[in-house]
């Protein structure tokens, strides 16, 4: 499997480029799951970064730089998820879980095909190849307004509460080959003892290394 090289994003108002017939490592979170403080010190870093990149001339040197920024934000995101003890963790409730856990799995093999999913108490990480179907691929976009709509519905009920679920912006990441493909499977599936924390659910297609 090799697909071209493509920015990486995770903020909702900013274009997602899907090659046809990639594998995507998806992240998304729920909402009111970090401080404000630790966003904070994100969206500075995240900034700094930007402004350090748009001044690279190379375009190769400059994708290169991307790619490496947005996995060094991502590592810095997920530790704030996997050590965050003040925000919501609905996803620890079992019945919650579930609903998310069945919304996922009901689209492998209607959707997309599903490599691997984990569900941690406040974020999701899965990997999926979208299908195609008709004429193209079935949108990452429309994927994911799908899965966060059904089931933010069907958790506020269970949770007796209304308001936001999920948080808008994701994590999204284009898997470049088969050997990049088995070390996000394996970092999906180890996510739960590398934070410390129990995991709710975790899925992987194959057995991981």
């Amino acid at each position: 499997m090799t697909v071209p090289e493509y920015p990486v994003f995770y903020e909702r108002h900013l274009p997602h480029f899907q090659p046809e017939g990639a594998t995507i490592f998806v992240t998304f979170r729920l909402a009111g799951s970090l401080p404000i403080k630790v966003l904070q010190i994100l969206d500075e870093e995240k900034r700094l970064m930007s402004s350090r990149i748009e001044k690279i001339a190379d375009p190769g040197a400059r994708r290169e730089a991307i790619t490496k920024g947005n996995k060094l934000l991502f590592g810095r995101w997920d530790s704030a998820l996997g050590s965050s003890k003040t925000g919501n963790n609905w996803l620890s409730d079992t019945k919650v879980a579930e609903i998310v856990w069945e919304a996922i799995h009901g689209q492998n093999g209607v959707n997309y095909v599903l490599d691997a999913c984990c569900i941690m108490p406040n974020h999701v990480h899965m990997v999926i190849t979208p299908l195609k179907i008709g004429e193209g691929y079935k949108p990452l976009s429309e994927i994911m307004q799908s899965l966060k709509g059904k089931t933010s519905r069907q958790a506020n009920i269970i949770l007796g509460r209304n308001g936001q679920f999920w948080q808008h912006e994701s994590y999204d990441h284009v898997v470049r080959d088969d050997n990049e493909l088995g070390r996000i499977v394996n970092y999906v599936v180890d996510n739960p003892s590398r934070a410390g924390l129990p995991a709710v659910l975790v899925y992987s297609k194959v057995e991981a290394t």
